[in-house]
């Protein structure tokens, strides 16, 4: 497989230029290149998404496009890294101001959560995350 042939960083090193990319506001376009076709976003439930969500790659793409008429300043500071081979845990403290009013937050508040994802990199590219977030009201 080709992500055996990577240095063990350059799994690692993927995940954090997707993360700045998104940070910058990146949309459909910008994140593209770092997913698989197959990719699949998993959230747990949280307070935007009591439910959750399983999120595949055209419904990604278009919630990056709409992003930024939810949000702007995204923020992402990162906390604590582990990669074990093609698999990456990131954990942050995110923040962004809010361009609506939403459930919890409204328009020009400042919105704040810790977030943990596990993300999975296969050859060369993101296959699936894991996202694990606790917003704070």
């Amino acid at each position: 497989m080709v992500h055996d042939l990577l240095p063990p960083a350059a799994p690692l090193a993927h995940v954090l230029k997707f993360i700045r990319v998104l940070e910058a506001g990146g949309g459909a376009d910008d994140i593209r290149p770092f997913l698989s076709s197959s990719f699949v976003l998993t959230e747990a439930p949280h307070l935007l998404a009591p439910e959750g969500s399983v999120r595949g790659l055209a419904e990604v793409l278009a919630g990056a496009d709409q992003s930024h008429e939810v949000v702007k300043d995204q923020r992402f500071t990162i906390q604590r890294t582990t990669c074990e081979g093609g698999r990456v845990v990131v954990e942050a403290d995110w923040s962004a101001t809010v361009l609506m009013d939403l459930r919890y937050w409204d328009r020009g508040e400042t919105i704040r959560a810790r977030t943990s994802s596990v993300f999975e990199v296969l050859d060369g590219v993101i296959a699936t995350q894991d996202s694990y977030d606790c917003y704070f009201r």
